[in-house]
C-alpha cells in the first residue's frame, strides 16, 4: 500500500539513525551540542518576553508537524523543512535552538526518528547551524532600526536564501561526520551536497512563505514590544491549529526517500543503520493502529500536543527562574 512506502522511507530524513557514525564521533558531537544548549536556555531564561512562551509552544509544534510533510524532489527524492531559520528569525536565535532542540529529542525518544547516540549530531546539524544562520545572518538583514522590515521582497530573498543555505551547511555537517566515521569523502560530499542543494530550495521557499504569511496576517508579532494576552491566547490557539491541520496533512506527503536516506542507499552504507533498542510510536505510527494512514495523523497530533506541552513548560520555567531586576 502506498502509506507503507511512505512510513518505510520516513525513519531517515536527514535525521542520523545510530550506527552510521562510528560511537566516538557520535559521543564527541555531544559536546558542543551540550555547550551551546546551556548558552541558549541561559539567554532564554535572562531575556524572554511574554510573548516568547506562546510563540515559542507554537513555533515548536508547527515545525514538528511540517517535518512530517516530505515535498518531492527530482531522481525520486524527497524533502521536508527543518525550520531552523524560521524559528530564530522569529524568536531569536537562542530561543530558536531551544525550540529546535525540543523538536529533535522528541522525534528520536518517542517517534525513533534519528538516533539516541547521535542524537548530540543531529540536534548540532538540524537545531543549532541552522537556527544560528536564521538568527545571525537572516535576523540582521530584516532587522532595521529595531523593527522588523515590511518590505516583502526583502523578506523573501533573504528567507529563500538563508533557507537554502540552513540546508546545505547541515548537509556539510552531516557529510563531516559520516567522513569521519569511515566514508568516502569523495563520493558523500557531492552525493549529499548535490541532493540538497536541491532540497534547500524548497527549505527557503516553504520559509519565505511562512514568513510572508505571517507579515500578512500578524505583523505585530514580528515587532518589538509584547503582545497582549488576549492576543497571545489567541496566537496560540491558532499556531496549534495550524500544527494540527499539517499533522492531519502528514498521509499525503512524498513517499519517495530523503536525502540522507536516498544517498546512504546509492553510496551503499544503508546497512549500517541500526534498529532503536525500544518502540514508542516508531516511524509516526500508533502501533495499536497499524501503519495506517490513520495511525500516522494520531501519532502526528499527540506529537504536535506533547511538543507544545514540553516546550511551554520549559519556557514558563525559564522565566520564572529568570533573576529579578532592580
Amino acid at each position: 500500500m502506498w502509506w507503507q512506502s511512505l512510513l518505510d522511507h520516513w525513519i531517515l530524513a536527514l535525521h542520523i539513525p545510530d550506527g552510521f557514525l562510528h560511537a566516538p564521533v557520535a559521543l564527541l558531537w555531544w559536546v558542543p551540542t551540550v555547550i551551546m544548549i546551556g548558552l541558549a536556555l541561559r539567554a532564554v531564561q535572562q531575556s524572554a518576553a511574554e510573548r516568547t512562551v506562546p510563540l515559542m509552544s507554537v513555533l515548536a509544534a508547527a515545525i514538528f508537524a511540517a517535518q512530517m510533510l516530505n515535498f518531492p524532489i527530482v531522481g525520486g527524492t524527497s524533502g521536508h523543512l527543518l525550520g531552523g531559520v524560521l524559528a530564530a528569525i522569529v524568536l531569536g536565535p537562542w530561543a530558536g535552538m531551544v525550540v529546535m532542540t525540543c523538536v529533535i529529542v522528541l522525534q528520536a525518544i518517542v517517534f525513533q526518528d534519528g538516533g539516541i547516540v547521535a542524537m548530540g549530531a543531529n540536534i548540532f546539524n538540524m537545531g543549532i547551524a541552522t537556527a544560528a544562520i536564521g538568527g545571525w545572518i537572516a535576523r540582521p538583514l530584516l532587522v532595521q532600526d529595531h523593527a522588523f522590515t515590511t518590505n516583502r521582497l526583502r523578506i523573501a530573498l533573504v528567507a529563500t536564501a538563508t533557507g537554502w543555505l540552513s540546508v546545505m551547511v547541515a548537509a556539510v555537517l552531516t557529510s563531516a561526520q559520516l567522513v569521519l566515521s569511515d566514508l568516502p569523502a569523495g563520493i558523500v560530499f557531492p552525493a549529499m551536497l548535490g541532493v540538497h542543494a536541491l532540497i534547500g530550495i524548497g527549505e527557503g521557499v516553504l520559509t519565505a512563505a511562512a514568513l510572508l504569511a505571517l507579515v500578512t496576517a500578524r505583523p505585530d508579532i514580528l515587532q518589538p514590544g509584547d503582545t497582549p494576552t488576549p492576543m497571545r491566547t489567541q496566537l496560540l490557539t491558532a499556531g496549534v491549529f495550524i500544527a494540527a491541520l499539517l499533522a492531519v496533512l502528514a498521509p499525503l506527503a512524498s513517499p519517495d526517500p530523503d536525502g540522507l536516506e536516498r544517498v546512504a542507499e546509492d553510496v551503499g552504507f544503508l546497512d549500517r543503520a541500526l534498529d532503536a533498542p525500544y518502540q514508542i510510536m516508531p516511524d509516526y505510527t500508533v502501533p495499536l493502529l497499524g501503519e495506517t494512514p490513520l495511525s500516522t495523523i494520531v501519532s502526528g497530533l499527540i506529537g504536535v500536543i506533547i511538543t507544545v506541552g514540553i516546550v511551554w513548560g520549559i519556557a514558563v520555567m525559564l522565566r520564572a527562574r529568570r533573576p529579578s531586576r532592580s
